[in-house]
């Protein structure tokens, strides 16, 4: 790898990792570039995925204070498992078949996602209002219920951040907010280790898939894992509605650019 790609590969990985760690759809920087140095899709795609890993982690590490508590340990083993299952299963699917069709349902995915980001307050506590007449006032003090319905989005954004993952974080913390009571902070911070793990676990596969250029890999990974560190220092900082407001602008232009 000549000093430009180089270069280009790093830069591009540092803004992914930086842009990832806030809200995600850092994969729509990272691709195009690495399309643009001349690499064919599918070396590019998991490629890129590997090199995402390093980054993704360091943005589980700047959030470590939001991932405290034993209610959030047992959201990410949960979760977690549903994210593993999923990528498995996209990363699978990207080596055996054709993704046009799939490219052209993620934007208007990204787009109910970040429709849902906007609406998700009110959703909120509307399923709040609904649970507590439920259970007839009677559930303080209850574990918390994670419904299936988000388990089911959690595996199936597993199986596209296997695929191919760009606003994957995107579609994580709508749903995440809608079904789950709590601070926008902390579960931006769950966002970001499900979409660890989604981006392990295809890393895992695409390892032996001889499709990998690990110098592009390793080269992006330098730039994402300093742009986790980043995006974490900055995201942390972000007031809850200003948060909301990047995710759905920064979705709205990732879904724009996959439309064009």
């Amino acid at each position: 790898m000549h000093l430009l790609a180089a270069a280009a590969a790093v830069g591009a990985g540092l803004a992914a990792g930086t842009i990832n760690t806030v809200v995600g759809s850092g994969t729509l920087i990272t691709f195009p570039t690495f399309l643009a140095l001349g690499y064919p899709p599918l070396v590019a795609n998991v490629s890129n995925t590997i090199g995402l890993v390093p980054g993704s982690l360091s943005g589980v590490h700047a959030y470590r204070k939001e991932l405290g508590g034993s209610d959030q340990r047992r959201r990410a083993v949960h979760l977690g498992c549903f994210s593993l299952l999923g990528a498995v299963a996209g990363a699978v699917l990207l080596l055996a078949l054709p993704g046009t069709a799939f490219k052209r349902v993620v934007p208007f995915l990204i787009l109910m996602a970040c429709a849902l980001v906007v609406l998700q307050p009110r959703v909120s506590r509307w399923l709040r209002r609904r649970r507590s007449e439920g259970a007839g006032g009677e559930g303080a003090g209850r574990a918390e219920h994670l419904s299936p319905v988000l388990l089911a989005v959690v595996f199936a954004t597993g199986v596209y951040g296997g695929y191919f993952g760009a606003a994957q974080g995107v579609i994580l913390i709508s749903f995440l907010g809608i079904f789950i009571s709590d601070n926008l902070q902390r579960l931006n911070a769950l966002k970001n280790v499900l979409a660890l793990l989604a981006n392990l676990v295809a890393g895992v596969v695409f390892a032996f898939s001889g499709h990998v250029s690990w110098s592009l890999a390793a080269v992006m990974a330098v730039g994402a894992v300093v742009g986790g560190q980043v995006g974490g220092r900055v995201g942390r900082r972000l007031p809850q509605p200003v948060l909301r407001a990047t995710v759905v602008v920064v979705g709205t232009a990732v879904a724009a650019y996959m439309l064009a």
